[in-house]
């Protein structure tokens, strides 16, 4: 035990990086002055899953832990559709829930966005158009801006929504 923390304090936190703590301190501010801007502070998401592998929602869940914390920036996570600005879309959209995706939507309250997530929703994935495939999402849906990456990484997340609010 003793050789394990010598070597731990020797090397430091390994889980920190400085650049990104950085960045994330200037994006931070960003998006929440543009949220309030935008939004009057405050920016619902409704996060649909359309038929993924769940590591997009998995990096998702990770925005709302303590280094991330979008909640501070006046960013929600959101049950319901009605409650929402944007839609946020992971996973190739099946057949299956193709009618369900398109209600979520038209529940959301105008003015709407759509933002997809990951590489599934505009059929980069290692997935094939096939018979249970209904995409790519932007035939059903107006994309306003997409975040790419297979998973994207939760700062990718952050950095995609901040080109969002800088877009609209």
């Amino acid at each position: 035990m003793i050789k394990f923390w010598n070597k731990r304090v020797k090397e430091g936190i390994a889980t920190e990086n400085p650049e990104i703590d950085k960045e994330l301190r200037i994006i931070r501010k960003e998006m929440k002055n543009l949220v309030k801007k935008k939004f009057a502070g405050s920016l619902a998401i409704r996060m649909v899953d359309s038929g993924s592998c769940n590591a997009c929602e998995a990096e998702c869940n990770a925005l709302s832990n303590p280094y991330y914390d979008l909640e501070r920036l006046g960013i929600y996570f959101v049950a319901s559709p009605r409650h929402a600005d944007v839609m946020l879309l992971s996973g190739v959209i099946t057949f299956n829930m193709t009618p369900h995706v398109l209600d979520a939507y038209r529940q959301i309250p105008e003015p709407k966005w759509v933002i997809s997530l990951g590489a599934c929703p505009v059929m980069e994935a290692p997935f094939e158009k096939t018979f249970a495939i209904n995409a790519p999402a932007g035939e059903h849906l107006p994309i306003a801006h997409h975040i790419p990456g297979c998973p994207p990484e939760p700062i990718d997340i952050i950095r995609g929504f901040l080109a969002f609010l800088r877009k609209i």
